[in-house]
């Protein structure tokens, strides 16, 4: 990691990939989501914070072009939104069951396919890129590792290169990165809800970027992003770029908050 990288907060998170049902009005979906399904899920005990990242419908896969990296989104595969789970602790999980049983009924009402990606205690990383500043804008990328890269190096190569390079281009006001352990149904099962998952459509890292507004949003992508290619192609099959419309916290701190905040 450079010298100029902020030390990051380590964090343990859980990151549920959401699709809206398709026989539903999206924005319903989306609108349910946000009311009451945000309160079973904020009511959980042991959470650190919890917030919900809406993507936007269009346009999707904003990443450019580059040789041997798909970055256009197979319709299907392309995510409605995320709920962003984080945990006081390893054991918190298991504090929460109840709430998480109410959460499993209530997701039929709302989603067509739900995927949970966990990744080891510790290995959300937080990096404080803008102390004080509140992003205007956001995005959100994630990634597929190549078959001939290892876990343990991709890991490596999240933490020790594309952080640094992600800092280095000075326009960020947030970024978070996790990484994702091998995933299995049986981590988020729930009932009446697709979890098909093929192997060569599996993600294995996630990166959260904060803007300043939707301008600086659209500049990265035209300006930094293509010579990010160049970094990242020896390490992903897939770069997969989202514009977020709107980021909610329902719990900061383990507190639930009275309003989410944006």
């Amino acid at each position: 990691m450079s010298s100029g990288t902020p030390k990051p907060e380590k964090h343990f998170t859980s990151s549920i990939l959401l699709w809206m049902r398709s026989d539903l009005p999206r924005q319903a979906g989306m609108d349910r989501w946000k009311g009451p399904h945000s309160q079973i899920i904020a009511a959980t005990p042991g959470l650190e914070e919890y917030r919900q990242v809406h993507l936007a419908e269009r346009p999707a896969g904003r990443w450019p072009a580059g040789d041997g990296i798909e970055t256009e989104i197979p319709e299907d595969r392309r995510i409605d939104g995320i709920a962003e789970v984080t945990f006081e602790n390893a054991l918190a999980p298991l504090a929460g069951r109840a709430q998480t049983a109410l959460a499993f009924e209530d997701e039929v009402n709302i989603f067509r396919r739900t995927l949970l990606h966990a990744g080891p205690p510790g290995s959300s990383r937080w990096y404080h890129v803008a102390p004080g500043e509140r992003p205007g804008s956001r995005a959100v990328l994630y990634l597929r590792r190549r078959g001939d890269e290892g876990s343990i190096g991709f890991h490596s190569f999240l933490k020790k290169e594309l952080a640094p390079a992600l800092v280095a281009t000075g326009v960020l006001k947030e970024l978070r990165t996790q990484v994702f352990l091998p995933w299995n149904e049986k981590t988020w099962d729930t009932p009446d809800v697709a979890h098909d998952n093929p192997k060569d459509q599996r993600l294995h890292a996630s990166v959260i970027l904060g803007f300043a507004d939707d301008a600086a949003r659209d500049a990265f992508f035209a300006d930094q992003a293509p010579a990010l290619t160049a970094l990242l192609s020896p390490h992903v099959s897939a770069i997969h770029a989202y514009d977020v419309t709107e980021t909610l916290t329902y719990v900061s701190g383990g507190v639930i908050l009275a309003q989410p905040e944006s």
